[in-house]
């Protein structure tokens, strides 16, 4: 029931906190409840997907993407994630998670999220998504970005998130963007 109450405040103040383009960095507040909590009594490792999810959501309602998407009966699908944890978050932490697209190759948008706390990265999560059609297939990646008049191509992403994709039966190496040393 809470993650239902938290989409439903994520869908109504979104449109309160500005708008955004796509590639801009989406900073989205939350704050820890007794339910996020493990028997450790900090917030259980699944909870922080999720929120990823809402933190998502609020980027594609800001940058006005969501309407045009369920109006061409699309949907996102996440298809790889993970997650390096720094620190914990305990009950009632207010914290944000920075969302921002750091990529993308013909099938899949990158994405990084970042959770933090007083100034404080305490997660930092990496997304490989794609959109589906209801109607059956996969939308191209220029297709989706033309909505937002994107363009140009993707920008370097790290070599990590690179090698990360294509060990899991993503983009091939040679074939996407990659951030050198002197890029970092």
């Amino acid at each position: 029931m809470n993650l239902l109450l938290r989409l439903f405040l994520t869908l109504m103040l979104s449109p309160r906190r500005g708008q955004l383009h796509v590639l801009d960095t989406c900073i989205t507040p939350f704050r820890v409840w007794p339910n996020d909590l493990d028997v450790l009594r900090h917030m259980t490792n699944g909870r922080y997907f999720t929120i990823l999810d809402l933190a998502r959501i609020d980027l594609m309602v800001r940058s006005r993407m969501w309407p045009q998407i369920r109006k061409r009966g699309w949907y996102p699908v996440v298809t790889l994630e993970t997650m390096r944890f720094h620190r914990s978050l305990e009950l009632w932490d207010r914290y944000e998670v920075a969302t921002r697209v750091i990529g993308w190759d013909d099938r899949h948008v990158f994405i990084e999220q970042g959770f933090v706390r007083d100034g404080v990265q305490v997660a930092l999560g990496v997304v490989r998504a794609r959109f589906l059609k209801r109607s059956g297939g996969t939308v191209p990646t220029d297709e989706l970005l033309a909505l937002a008049n994107v363009t140009h191509a993707s920008p370097a992403m790290p070599e990590w998130v690179v090698q990360w994709s294509a060990a899991e039966g993503g983009m091939t190496p040679s074939a996407t963007p990659r951030e050198t040393s002197a890029q970092r």
